[in-house]
């Protein structure tokens, strides 16, 4: 019985990307929390293992070890669905990401579709958390993240497509080699309104502060994983953080050149770059206010809408030219 050389190395990258995104995981929550302790003029973790190292893994064990609580008035086929559909994509948007030269599970004309049709699918399992849970609190967290994603998808997938447009392919790897080696060769340069406009969207995609409004602690408790406990509650935080890694590795791609840089090995300047966007973003988190619903909504619908699409007729210009 002949195996498919291709399909092994899909299943062997699976199995390797589910490691690193859970790795990532515990390595960025001891990241976030020492960045918020440090910003906030504190120490951070500090008890469990040198300097609170292993706190998150401590965290884990304990959320494993929690028991899994349905709500009675709940939906419970919807209400278990929703963690599961969180986390399951994240893998699948990285299989095209190309980590090096020969450093990517699947080589595809289409990867930069793929990665943006999975990705839309954690909304879908916001929704269904906020539905399945019979919470008032979770519907309306789920309602503003339907809202959320809707209005920010607009303007990041025109930024993208302005990208694809210039360089006339939306395989990742292709884009990667029309990026030069150094700095002033990326597309962060070349096309900073569009790296702009993604940033801005790939941290409201992410739901992550300042936009983190479906989860809104002061407003709705916990938003739309309120009734969640355990490893239901770890799913959701585990996708976040793989996410982070998505909208970073994609920025990495399109915007900051991929695996190209001088003197080191492709991989290393290609986890250089997409744990700079991650630590950007991190810092976001800590540095500025959660906004209005309405601010959030206005900035999409009235500023990067108009701007994205300004922008893209720019560059269709240019290339036609």
């Amino acid at each position: 019985m002949n195996i498919d050389p291709q399909l092994t190395r899909i299943l062997v990258a699976l199995v390797a990307i589910l490691l690193f995104v859970a790795a990532n995981a515990i390595v960025l929550v001891y990241v976030e929390r020492k960045v918020a302790g440090h910003v906030q003029r504190r120490p951070g973790p500090y008890e469990v293992g040198f300097h609170g190292i292993l706190q998150p893994v401590a965290d884990a064990v304990k959320l494993m070890g929690k028991q899994l609580v349905t709500p009675g008035d709940g939906d419970r086929v919807i209400f278990w669905i929703a963690p599961l559909l969180a986390f399951a994509p994240v893998a699948l948007c990285l299989l095209p990401i190309t980590f090096g030269p020969r450093t990517y599970a699947f080589d595809i004309d289409l990867g930069l579709v793929l990665i943006l049709a999975f990705a839309g699918l954690n909304v879908l399992a916001l929704c269904l958390a906020g539905w399945g849970s019979n919470n008032k609190w979770s519907l309306l967290g789920a309602a503003r993240s339907v809202a959320q994603n809707v209005a920010y998808e607009i303007p990041l997938l025109v930024s993208v497509l302005s990208v694809a447009l210039a360089t006339g392919s939306l395989n990742l790897n292709t884009i990667t080699l029309t990026q030069g080696t150094w700095p002033w060769q990326w597309n962060w340069l070349i096309n900073p309104v569009a790296f702009g406009i993604y940033i801005i969207c790939a941290v409201a995609e992410t739901n992550r502060a300042p936009f983190d409004l479906p989860e809104g602690e002061s407003e709705l408790t916990a938003g739309f994983h309120t009734e969640y406990s355990g490893m239901g509650f770890g799913l959701f935080f585990m996708a976040e953080y793989a996410n982070m890694l998505v909208v970073a590795s994609v920025a990495t791609v399109l915007f900051l050149g991929g695996w190209n840089g001088p003197g080191a090995p492709g991989w290393w300047w290609f986890l250089v770059k997409m744990y700079a966007v991650v630590f950007f973003i991190i810092m976001l988190r800590w540095t500025f206010p959660r906004v209005r619903f309405d601010q959030l909504l206005n900035l999409s619908w009235k500023w990067l809408i108009p701007l994205a699409l300004a922008n893209l007729l720019v560059v269709a210009f240019i290339v036609k030219l």
